[in-house]
């Protein structure tokens, strides 16, 4: 099996002069896209709710990953998809996350595929690496409409 890296930077300055004195602001990057601007949960952990914190974006990979594994299932068995929006939701206690749900709203474009749309989300989890990288379930609550 090959092998696959992914390299990100987190970059972070200031002083931690006290707890609640220094800024959880940070930008994580890699190469190509723009940077991305991250805090911390302002709930959690003091940070700025105007910037990505880590817990969504874990939730948001599970939702990306998800679809996206999704679309290329739905290629592959001619299921045309005309839209997909995913209103994910993930539950946390204070030390883990307990579960994610995706809840998928998938627009094809015939009504014969439906029943083949509902049941790809199934293998798309399976496939998605990033579900298959948690140790907390994920749900899946899909909608297929057609349109």
């Amino acid at each position: 099996m090959a092998e696959h890296v992914y390299e990100v930077s987190v970059t972070w300055s200031g002083a931690t002069t006290g707890y609640r004195d220094y800024s959880r602001n940070h930008l994580l990057l890699t190469a190509g896209p723009p940077p991305i601007e991250a805090s911390a949960d302002p709930v959690v952990g003091r940070g700025d709710g105007a910037r990505w914190n880590p817990e969504q974006l874990l939730v948001a990979s599970l939702a990306d990953c998800h679809m996206l594994w999704y679309l290329h299932l739905c290629v592959d068995a001619g299921v045309v998809v005309t839209d997909y929006r995913d209103d994910a939701v993930g539950v946390m206690d204070n030390i883990r996350f307990q579960h994610v749900t995706l809840r998928p709203r998938v627009t094809v474009t015939e009504a014969s595929m439906v029943a083949p749309a509902e049941q790809l989300h199934a293998e798309a989890h399976k496939k998605c690496f990033i579900a298959n990288s948690v140790n907390f379930p994920v749900g899946h609550e899909p909608v297929i409409v057609v349109g």
